[in-house]
């Protein structure tokens, strides 16, 4: 099965993406909105029960911390993405590293920007309507992350929590 580590913002936020989300995102109905923290990756059956325990033990030994999202940005000229940028805090930064470290050992296939989808596989035309209405607008968002979620791909594509993992909780 396919995985992914992610992190939910708050409801507030998720609304806001998501009316972006309904008109420009094509993964809309597969995942709500998220700030994912480990690139897909598969397991099987038995890897599964060591990857929970790891996890555990990086939630652990990891503290609550907090992220702001100020602008939207894009990956554009690459792809016609536009996202919730969100800053690239020390703690932020770490937890990614440390899901890529030990038991989840692997090669970065793309430099960690976390954000927050909110439109994608867009035209040309729409991608330069949508980016130079929202790159005028200011987003002030100031958001903890207290938990991160082990998150598994179905057969039709949709994305759920598999399990969920409390920050700094023994």
């Amino acid at each position: 099965m396919n995985y992914t580590i992610a992190f939910f913002p708050s409801e507030h936020v998720q609304q806001e993406a998501n009316s972006y989300r309904k008109r420009f995102d094509a993964a809309y109905a597969l995942i709500k909105p998220h700030v994912k923290i480990r690139q897909p990756f598969t397991l099987n059956e038995n890897e599964l029960i060591d990857a929970v325990s790891e996890l555990k033990r990086i939630a652990r030994d990891t503290a609550p911390f907090s992220y702001t999202i100020e602008k939207v940005s894009t990956f554009a000229p690459a792809h016609n993405t536009l996202y919730f940028k969100v800053s690239p805090t020390e703690d932020l930064v770490n937890l990614h590293e440390r899901l890529y470290q030990g038991f989840f050992d692997g090669e970065k296939k793309y430099n960690f920007v976390p954000h927050i989808t909110i439109a994608q596989e867009l035209s040309n035309g729409e991608y330069a309507d949508l980016h130079g209405t929202l790159k005028l607008k200011t987003f002030q968002f100031h958001e903890e992350v207290t938990q991160f979620h082990l998150l598994e791909q179905q057969t039709d594509g949709k994305w759920t929590v598999k399990e969920s993992f409390t920050l700094g909780e023994e």
